[in-house]
């Protein structure tokens, strides 16, 4: 359980976030969704401990992430490029993983045949560099690099950028076998409406920093309200 209480962020005059309780149960599929601006990416940082709130807090399941290192140890997160390492190839960086992680090599091995279908034969076996892959590769790479730890939340900022319509699909179906088979939250932010209804159990609007509606997506039931609010 993600729990929020009373947090704040400010750059100069501009609200970056302002919730006062919001809570993420353990199952959720949370789509986070918002205009430019709404705050998204400012509430995963501090979700991660990448930013500093101005008041309030964040916990997850019962740790404050500023407090503590254990929450990592069941966290798992992709917000940019700028989290992998690219001087590697991404069987280095994968292998780099598991071993910090404790995961043994093959272990790791098995856990990357499950996404050779989205990885499209464009990633492994490849001999490249991380830094000299496509972004749409790039972006793969992350989102496995989350995966094959297999935590109990996942927090992925944007995921379907960058990738081509059958590995945004691939991904769409990938995402929700992996909170069925690990029992796993994942909270997604993204501007595709489309494929966020698709996939979420539950989604949150957020306006300037404010979750404005907090929408129960059973049988894709939050699409009309969201249609409406974005004006399509």
């Amino acid at each position: 359980m993600i729990k929020i209480e009373n947090l704040k962020k400010q750059f100069g005059e501009t609200v970056a976030c302002n919730i006062p309780s919001f809570t993420i149960n353990d199952g959720d599929i949370l789509g986070l969704v918002g205009n430019n601006g709404a705050g998204k990416t400012t509430l995963f940082r501090m979700m991660l401990d990448l930013l500093k709130p101005d008041e309030g807090t964040v916990t997850i399941d019962g740790i404050n992430p500023a407090m503590s290192e254990e929450w990592k140890q069941q966290t798992g997160a992709y917000i940019d490029e700028g989290f992998l390492i690219d001087y590697l190839t991404p069987e280095e960086y994968f292998a780099f993983l598991g071993k910090i992680s404790g995961i043994q090599q093959n272990v790791v091995d098995s856990r990357l045949e499950q996404y050779e279908h989205f990885a499209g034969g464009e990633i492994f076996g490849q001999k490249k560099l991380i830094r000299n892959l496509s972004a749409g590769n790039k972006q793969k790479v992350g989102i496995i690099s989350v995966l094959i730890r297999e935590p109990k939340i996942v927090i992925l900022d944007e995921p379907f950028n960058f990738l081509d319509p059958t590995s945004q699909n691939v991904l769409k179906r990938t995402l929700t076998q992996y909170a069925s088979s690990v029992g796993a939250t994942v909270l997604v932010s993204s501007h595709n409406l489309q494929h966020t209804v698709e996939i979420s159990t539950r989604i949150a609007l957020l306006e300037k920093g404010q979750i404005i509606r907090d929408l129960s997506n059973v049988d894709s039931g939050a699409q009309q309200e969201l249609a409406d609010y974005f004006g399509d």
